[in-house]
């Protein structure tokens, strides 16, 4: 996981790891959501893999155009709880 935005300011999202066609994002709740073009879709997930790597606004993107679609959660190192297998 690579840390996310700069570590002073407060964020609700303080990891992600982006593979070809998804991302993980890890919340200071210390879940992690899979968030794939599968659920909710390439261009969501598109868009989220590029505020993710600029450190702002996912947080924001992801309450406001994603809510609970996801497809998948876990805490930790935890295996993936898949929604949509």
């Amino acid at each position: 996981m690579q840390p996310y935005g700069d570590r002073t300011r407060q964020h609700g999202v303080v990891a992600y790891e982006i593979g070809p066609d998804w991302i993980e994002v890890e919340f200071t709740s210390g879940w992690i959501y899979r968030f794939s073009y599968n659920m909710p879709g390439q261009l969501r997930v598109d868009r989220m893999k590029q505020l993710a790597a600029s450190g702002k606004g996912l947080s924001t993107f992801i309450s406001k155009h994603v809510k609970n679609r996801y497809d998948g959660k876990r805490r930790g190192e935890e295996p993936l709880d898949q929604l949509n297998p």
